[in-house]
């Protein structure tokens, strides 16, 4: 009988080892990663992680302010746009930016949206997005006080899709971008997924790719209170560190305050090509994890070792922790880009840009080799009629600005017809390295030997010292949360490369006079003295 009970007792203390172990390595770390967090964040090991050689994911800070500051070290800049002294302010008093845009726009026809048409697109898509979210909470036996979303018709949102028109996504100076930037890092997240991109990518990855884009890239699609949408680019790269020599174009990393930055210069340019662009730091278990209904994105979260929530891209041969993101222990830095209007009210071209790369590790493409390519471009249509081919030495200038190679198409609405103004999308992979100048993406500019006078006006004038590019991009970003968003040798990047396009610009005059080189805007008038005599001086 004692042997008996010695048995008994040993099963019992067995099977609950075996218990305890079941709840402490599966059921336990399913139940952290539920909670909110109620600690101070940790470090994020992620940072550490390499799959390949070059830089690593990085993890956020918690705190803006502080994030930026373990991650760059920017000199004094300037005060704080609309202070005492502020070149920013300077700038967009000047009257390159107070001159009235031509053509004037006269009509419905130069306006991307029909309002109402719009507004009633928006409803029927809310009312749906209500009965989906109703069926999934039936389905999984949830059960909500929420009351069903409302169109909020003066959202920023709304009033930025209904703002665009032929001269540009938004009009200067405009409050309702400011108010959009404001929503979007501050609104509540009601949904999460994968963007079109990825769900693509799902199932349909090929190993025999040389491009893979699920092992850098990582974006979703984030839905607000408001019913705003926005795409998130995580953090994967810290500010300091440069794409490696060794890494191609098409491999890099895509850098959140590339987005970001890209918006600030495309606003200073005068351009208003990128869709408003802001820094947020965001609670990937609440704002992601707790609000996505797809279950592959669910799939793919986990606890690191440093209790950091972490997630990676899946496909089939990219399914690594070494390829996540990881929160500290669940903020992340990103930026957030604010969606356009949906193809079915604004249908966008997709056109292959004439100098694409080749996307091989030996390849080239005709304008890599042969210097009179651009002759073969302008007996092409649009290139030889509209003034499409201008708007691609513009799109190059920027590219070459923030060191983006990475421009193989673009994008324009179709309302506008030939002419109309292409949409400067996915600019994460510039800003990468700050020590190289790529000449050949001014291919365009050097080869062509044409540019905009308005173009032109802007780039002398921002390369004034009362006006130095480096100065007024370093205070404009000091309005995002993630300030500093660029080191300083990447600001000081933007004054040496502007000399360059400045110099290609005074070398293509000089070769074939200055009537070849610069076009009239469309009225045939000239832009506004920018203080410079002439493009040669």
């Amino acid at each position: 009988m004692p042997a008996l009970r010695r048995d008994r007792l040993l099963t019992l203390l067995l099977l609950g080892a075996l218990l305890s172990a079941d709840l402490y390595f599966h059921l336990w770390p399913q139940v952290r990663r539920q909670l909110r967090p109620r600690e101070h964040p940790r470090g994020c090991p992620c940072a550490r992680r390499a799959a390949s050689p070059g830089p690593a994911p990085a993890a956020a800070s918690p705190a803006p302010r502080a994030a930026a500051r373990n991650f760059s070290r920017a000199g004094p800049g300037p005060e704080r746009r609309g202070g005492r002294g502020s070149k920013l302010q300077a700038l967009y008093a000047h009257p390159l930016y107070r001159v009235p845009e031509e053509p004037p726009l006269l009509g419905p026809e130069d306006s991307l949206l029909a309002s109402q048409e719009a507004l009633r697109y928006y409803r029927r898509k809310v009312a749906r997005w209500n009965r989906r979210h109703k069926m999934y909470q039936e389905q999984l036996n949830l059960t909500s006080l929420d009351a069903p979303l409302q169109l909020q018709l003066d959202a920023s949102w709304i009033r930025f899709h209904l703002g665009i028109s032929r001269h540009g996504l938004y009009p200067r100076s405009s409050p309702v971008v400011r108010q959009l930037l404001q929503d979007m890092r501050r609104s509540p997240t009601i949904s999460a997924d994968y963007s079109q991109d990825e769900k693509a990518l799902l199932g349909a990855c090929d190993c025999t790719q040389i491009v893979k884009p699920s092992g850098v890239h990582l974006k979703l699609v984030l839905r607000f209170s408001d019913f705003g949408k926005a795409m998130f680019k995580p953090m994967r790269q810290q500010r300091h560190e440069e794409t490696p020599a060794d890494f191609f174009y098409f491999i890099d990393f895509q850098r959140h305050n590339a987005e970001i930055a890209a918006f600030h210069l495309d606003r200073i340019l005068d351009f208003r090509r990128v869709p408003p662009t802001v820094g947020r730091l965001v609670n990937v278990t609440k704002e992601i994890l707790e609000v996505t209904k797809n279950e592959i994105l669910q799939s793919v979260f986990f606890v690191s070792p440093a209790s950091n929530v972490c997630f990676f891209a899946k496909c089939p041969y990219m399914c690594k922790t070494e390829y996540a993101v990881c929160g500290n222990p669940h903020l992340l830095e990103g930026s957030l880009s604010a969606f356009l209007p949906s193809l079915n009210l604004a249908p966008r071209l997709s056109v292959p840009n004439p100098w694409i790369r080749s996307y091989s590790l030996a390849g080239k493409e005709e304008w890599e080799v042969n210097p009179l390519y651009c002759d073969t471009v302008k007996q092409i249509y649009p290139y030889n009629s509209s003034r499409r081919l201008l708007n691609i030495i513009d799109m190059a200038i920027f590219d070459f600005l923030i060191g983006n190679m990475d421009r193989h198409h673009y994008e324009m609405f179709t309302k506008f017809g030939d002419d109309g103004f292409l949409i400067h999308l996915d600019n994460a992979r510039g800003f990468g390295r700050h020590s190289q100048d790529e000449l050949s993406i001014l291919s365009p500019l050097s080869q062509c030997c044409r540019i905009k006078r308005k173009t032109l006006s802007h780039l002398q004038l921002l390369a004034q010292g009362d006006y130095r590019l480096s100065d007024v991009m370093r205070e404009s970003l000091l309005e995002d949360e993630l300030s500093p968003v660029l080191t300083e040798p990447h600001l000081l990047a933007l004054d040496r490369r502007l000399q360059i396009i400045l110099q290609t610009v005074k070398g293509c005059v000089e070769a074939h006079g200055e009537q070849s080189v610069i076009a009239s805007d469309p009225t045939g008038e000239s832009a506004p003295d920018s203080g410079r005599a002439n493009p040669t001086s």
